[in-house]
Order: C-alpha cells, then structure tokens, then sequence
C-alpha cells in the first residue's frame, strides 16, 4: 500500500500569475516534483508520455521503483543528495518504457527541505556541453585518420624543400611563387597537427595546480597578438582553490576559448573579451558507466559581447569542422572539447540575448593544494 503523499509547501505565486499545475504543464520536457521521502507529488504531460504511465500510476508511486538505473552500482546516492545533481547520457528503465539513455537534472527547491524538481532528457545534451564518448566505430575513424596525417606530412615535407631548392636555383627569381608553395605546405602542416590532436586516446597526465599563471600566460599571448586591439576584463576569485588539471592542455583550452572571442568581435565597435572564475557549490555531474559522481565546482567563463554562435550551428558546435566563420577550419573549438573532457570537466557555451553576451563555461575538478 502506498504511504500518503506529504503537502507541498504552497509556492510563492503572484495573484494574477499561472498556477503550479499549468507552469508544470506547460514545461516542454519530462518534470516530476519530489517529497523528501522519494515519493513522486506530481508529474507534467511529458512525463506521461516519456514513462508511458497515466498520471494517477505516477504520482505516489518511489522514485527509486519508477526511474531505475539500468547500470549496477551506478545509483550512487543520487535520489538522497540535497545538491543540484547533472546525471548525463545514464542508461535507465523509466516506467514502463525499454531501457534508454537520458541526462537527469536534479534540483532542490529553496526553502523547502527534501523536495526536489527532477527533468528527464531523453535526447541527451551531453553532446551541447561537451560529453561525448568515442564510440568503437569513432576508435576506428581516429586510427585511420592517423595514418592518413603521417602520410601527408611525409610528401609534404619533401614539396617544401623541393620549392626552397628551386628558390636558391634560380637566384632569386620567381621567388613569390616558391614562397606560395612554402607558405601553402605550412599551412596544410599545420592543419594537420592540429587533426593529429585528435588521433589519440592517451591519458592526458593531470595534477592539483593553480590555475591562475595558465589563465595569465593565454591572456598575455592573446593581448600581445590576435586580441592586440580587444579591451580584456580580468575577473578573478582570489580565494580559489587549486584544480585537477595539465598546464599545457589548459592554456591552449585558454588561447583557443579567446582567440575565438576575438574573431567574433571583428566587427563589433568597444568589443570586449572578459575572464573571470568562481567556486561554485554543488556542481556534481554523474559519470556514467558506474564511474561515479564528478563534483566540479571550479568554474572558469569566456564572456564577449559579439553576435554569438549562428543558431543552426549550435547543435554541433563542438563537432570537428564545424564552424561559422568563413574562413575557419572548425578544429579550436573541438580541441577545446576534447582537452577539457580529458581532465575530467566539461565545456559548455550559452547565448545572453538580453544582455548581448556569449559565454563559454568550464567546470573543472578541485585539487588539493
């Protein structure tokens, strides 16, 4: 027999405004509402239909019973945290639904004890912020692209030094035309140097540092070069603690996040590029694969005042060569995705559009320090 569904504390809503009932309803994806012992005191319409369960089965039945985790040992303590929680790409058994892969947000209501919102993603957003695992077939695609770029680099090298070799031939002469086919080699080198990034599953070696003399050493390069002209703000937490991180992966995360910036501020008259970090409490993210919860609450933001990411973009943002500049290649921002998700944080970008601001957020772990 079910146990009685304990009251919820009445909102605070204005006279005039929505009832609770029609802004849950009104929610465009799965939401139910919590009591503090795990029983379920509402549900939307998209709950129904996700869990393919009548609201009258759902509301009273446990949490615990109605969303199942498909993965063993993979509850944590996820149900009992008094913490906002962000479970991504967990393979779970909702109502009475085959098992499927969701993002869960978990988040207390202020000022009532216990009670919790919880939104079910069905479409997981992980690929948005920047979880995403490489598949069997995406190992393979890695393997061959590394061949591929050791390849070319070998032919390539020997085009340069043919192109340099004609050049002091000729004393002089056509030299424009050796120095196109040495600038064009370099470049295409470079390209590839930068796809090689991705060829490799190695274990990036990370460790308690200070974050800060990174964040300065890509402020400084971009103030000396690509980002001479932008005004850049310099926010910083004094009281921060060290973060599990590699220096060198961190400055180019850095240097890429600002170098974008940059490039969409060309246009903008006063455009400014700020930097700030914060501690954030509660930030936990849940792993998946039974690895755990991930609390991440070093937080480190890129704000400019640009136009922002093109909308039919922003699905795929952190894809290889995906891009909305003309003339861009489309690998510094899946660099900056895969760097940071291999020190276990994540990177995730939001668009202001009141304030005219374009944010890209990233969460690191804390180290002890």
């Amino acid at each position: 027999m079910t146990a009685p569904v304990p009251a919820i504390p009445p909102p605070n809503v204005q006279p005039d405004g929505p009832s609770l009932a029609e802004l849950m309803t009104a929610l465009p994806v799965a939401t139910l509402v919590i009591a503090p012992d795990n029983v379920i005191f509402d549900a939307n319409v998209w709950a129904e239909t996700l869990l393919n369960m009548a609201r009258s089965a759902i509301v009273g039945s446990d949490v615990t019973r109605t969303i199942r985790m498909a993965e063993a040992g993979a509850r944590f303590d996820i149900w009992h945290s008094n913490k906002p929680i962000a479970a991504y790409d967990i393979k779970v058994h909702a109502g009475r639904t085959a098992e499927m892969e969701v993002d869960l947000m978990i988040a207390p209501i202020i000022d009532h004890e216990g009670w919790r919102i919880i939104s079910i993603h069905a479409q997981s957003h992980a690929r948005k912020i920047g979880h995403r695992g490489t598949t069997g077939g995406a190992r393979s695609a890695i393997g061959a692209a590394a061949i591929l770029a050791h390849e070319i680099k070998n032919p390539l090298s020997g085009i340069r030094g043919a192109a340099q070799l004609l050049e002091s031939g000729n004393e002089g002469h056509d030299t424009t035309l050796t120095q196109l086919i040495c600038n064009e080699v370099d470049r295409i080198a470079a390209l590839i140097d930068r796809m090689q990034d991705f060829t490799t599953d190695r274990t990036l070696e990370c460790r308690p540092g200070n974050i800060y003399p990174l964040i300065d050493r890509a402020v400084n390069i971009a103030a000396a070069g690509f980002a001479k002209d932008v005004r850049i703000i310099r926010r910083y937490d004094p009281s921060l603690p060290f973060a599990i991180i590699n220096d060198d992966a961190l400055v180019q995360v850095m240097i890429n996040l600002i170098k974008n910036a940059a490039e969409a501020l060309e246009n903008v008259d006063e455009g400014w590029i700020r930097v700030e970090t914060a501690f954030r409490h509660g930030v936990s993210v849940v792993m998946g694969e039974g690895k755990g919860s991930a609390v991440l609450p070093i937080e480190i933001l890129i704000v400019d005042n640009g136009p922002g990411v093109p909308d039919h973009i922003l699905d795929h943002l952190f894809n290889p060569f995906i891009t909305g500049k003309r003339d861009g290649q489309g690998l510094g921002l899946a660099l900056v995705d895969k760097l940071v998700r291999d020190m276990n944080g994540f990177v995730q970008y939001s668009r202001d559009r009141e304030a005219g601001e374009s944010t890209f957020r990233i969460l690191l772990p804390m180290g002890m320090g």
